[in-house]
């Protein structure tokens, strides 16, 4: 009998070369990769194409998905989904709609080591990193939920998508070349880690790049990022300048507004002070309650004083109102549990 592999990661050729190593003719290679990835096979008993017999003899082989556990449905429309994976783990993916596409924000690992005192992932503490195939199931989980194809992916659930480089990066190559999803519509942020966006600024990727940055001097962020003491904000927007060296593409920056503490107009003033001379993006995100902490959300009149003083000193500067907040699906909710 062969030994277990998971399918789902897999390119063409490798299926290719694997199904002809089951016994079957090549050709299969192709149609394995089309329920794989096209249709979204969930179990071997979904593939009608093959022959009854052949598919029940590969309950050794793991095609790779996952079971939906849970799922709760915002009035926007935004659905939270808690996904079981085959060692009895639960991770959230969420799926968010508009007119005009269908986002996934996907986990990269089983909860989060690094602790922000603001985030709902991180009062449940770290379990494991995801498999480049577990990161792929999440969005054809919501692909096939939605019934329509999704567009645009972002490494802003669960976890720290550097501190899983490697598995993340094979999920965005299949993402890109297999279930056809342009690496322009990829985002992957991190709340920043000595070297690691160096190391992903060196792997050449088109993909958008988001640092959660949430204050504007490092005594603020030391009291919301407990790693921030061990990477200075100088050292952490060193390595940004060179990330956009070595790419040629921007930075961008998340900024959650909590009230009184990072949004009041000496941390604009600071704020932009550190990001003139290279290429940025800033998104304001005011505050998703979580009943782990105390924060509050800054009234709209403050958001849009922060947001005016950055566009002042010639910051470009975007506000990102959470969608899913209803269903704890918003930025900064996430948590294994329904």
């Amino acid at each position: 009998m062969s030994t277990q592999e998971v399918l789902l990661g897999k390119s063409l050729p490798q299926l290719t070369q694997w199904i002809t190593q089951q016994g079957q003719p090549s050709y299969r290679g192709k149609q394995l990769y089309q329920w794989l990835y096209e249709k979204g096979a969930n179990s071997w008993q979904d593939m009608t194409v093959f022959p009854q017999k052949w598919r029940e003899s590969q309950d050794n082989n793991i095609i790779g998905r996952s079971q939906i556990n849970y799922c709760s449905i915002a009035p926007d429309q935004t659905r939270k989904y808690l996904l079981k994976l085959a060692d009895g783990l639960i991770i959230e993916a969420v799926g968010i709609p508009t007119s005009k596409r269908l986002t996934v924000c996907v986990s990269s690992q089983v909860g989060c080591i690094m602790g922000c005192d603001f985030c709902a992932t991180g009062k449940g503490g770290f379990t494991r990193n995801l498999k480049a195939h577990e990161i792929i199931d999440q969005i054809l989980t919501v692909q096939k939920e939605f019934g329509e194809r999704v567009s645009n992916v972002v490494f802003m659930g669960m976890g720290e998508p550097l501190l899983n480089l490697p598995e993340v990066i094979k999920a965005v190559k299949t993402i890109n070349e297999d279930i056809g999803i342009g690496q322009r519509s990829l985002t992957i942020s991190t709340v920043g880690l000595p070297q690691k966006i160096l190391e992903l600024a060196h792997h050449q990727l088109q993909i958008t790049f988001a640092v959660s940055l949430h204050a504007s001097n490092q005594e603020v962020r030391e009291k919301l990022i407990p790693s921030a003491n061990h990477y200075p904000l100088s050292q952490l927007l060193k390595e940004c300048r060179e990330y956009v060296k070595i790419t040629g593409r921007r930075v961008t920056f998340e900024y959650i507004l909590l009230a009184g503490v990072n949004d009041l107009p000496h941390h604009a003033k600071e704020l932009a002070q550190h990001l003139r001379g290279f290429q940025t993006h800033v998104n304001l995100i005011p505050y998703n309650p979580i009943s782990e902490a105390d924060y509050q959300r800054p009234s709209k009149e403050r958001v849009n004083d922060f947001l005016n003083q950055l566009k002042q000193e010639n910051i470009a500067v975007s506000v990102r109102y959470s969608r899913g907040l209803e269903a704890d699906a918003a930025c900064g909710q996430l948590r294994i549990r329904s």
